[in-house]
């Protein structure tokens, strides 16, 4: 299961790295993209490179956060020689394009075997139009675990506010994502951070949204907007109860017909919705 929250962190800044892993995402983004200046790309590399290759026997290396990269589509060769090796537990990659995505998978398929390492996972972001228009070649690509979004980038490339005449725009482009991902067997995608870090009352009523659009897992800029997905996302105590009696209905009942407790017929999507809430628990 992909995690709940991912936390991005510049790679041209390593000061931040442990303090970011040790806290309460279950992902850091260390990123190689738009965060770092173009001068900045090398010792940003060296930096990933350096932290993927700590001893992580030492008390100092203890953390529990997941260790993602995000990395430039425009300079693939340079960032995958740097990053891919024993430490790193998945790869986004910006601006996901079909050409791009599959240079990344020619790329990690030699560097896996190289270094004997296992299928790194790898979330694409849609970024731009074309992307959008390729999501059904994307989502069947058997590199890509998920796609995420980049919504920033890509309302901008479409030239469309953020404004309340465009929010039914904007929940269609976000379900085009959830529709292809879904169809193709992938995870459920990521959902886009808000840039507003400050505003936490908004960033929760807009990860409820996403969550009931289909999305189980969301960026953030800031620390203080983890908590915020974790709580969202996580299924209510009656959301879990309830899924346990369907469960537990269904059991008794053998595969006959059965009922839930408001007397509703309990089929197979009932089942499926039920273990889909019961494996989104998670401890904090």
């Amino acid at each position: 299961m992909l995690p709940r929250s991912f936390l991005y962190v510049p790679a041209s800044r390593p000061a931040l790295f442990a303090k970011a892993s040790a806290g309460a995402a279950d992902a850091v983004i260390l990123d190689l993209e738009d965060a770092v200046p173009v001068a900045e790309k090398s010792a940003a590399r060296g930096a990933v490179a350096a932290w993927l290759g700590r001893d992580r026997r030492a008390p100092a290396a203890e953390a529990g956060a997941q260790t993602w990269v995000r990395v430039d589509a425009d300079r693939l060769a340079d960032d995958l020689e740097a990053v891919v090796r024993p430490g790193l537990d998945g790869i986004v990659l910006a601006k996901c394009s079909p050409r791009s995505l599959s240079e990344l998978a020619a790329r990690l398929d030699g560097a896996e075997a190289e270094q004997d390492l296992p299928p790194v996972p790898v979330v694409g972001l849609v970024e731009d139009a074309a992307s959008v228009l390729a999501l059904g070649e994307l989502a069947a690509h058997p590199r890509l675990t998920t796609l995420g979004l980049g919504e920033v980038d890509l309302l901008a490339a479409l030239r469309i506010a953020r404004t309340t005449a465009t929010a039914d725009a904007i929940t269609q482009l976000r379900l085009q994502v959830v529709l292809h991902c879904a169809a193709a067997g992938l995870a459920a995608p990521v959902a886009p951070t808000s840039v507003d870090f400050r505003d936490l009352d908004a960033f929760r009523r807009t990860t409820r949204e996403l969550a009931d659009l289909g999305f189980r897992s969301r960026t953030a800029i800031h620390p203080a907007q983890v908590p915020v997905i974790h709580e969202v996302l996580a299924p209510t105590a009656e959301a879990v109860a309830a899924a346990r009696d369907v469960l537990d209905r269904f059991s008794a009942a053998q595969g006959g017909v059965t009922l839930d407790a408001a007397g509703r017929l309990i089929d197979a999507a009932v089942i499926r919705s039920a273990r889909e809430t019961l494996a989104r628990r998670r401890n904090d």
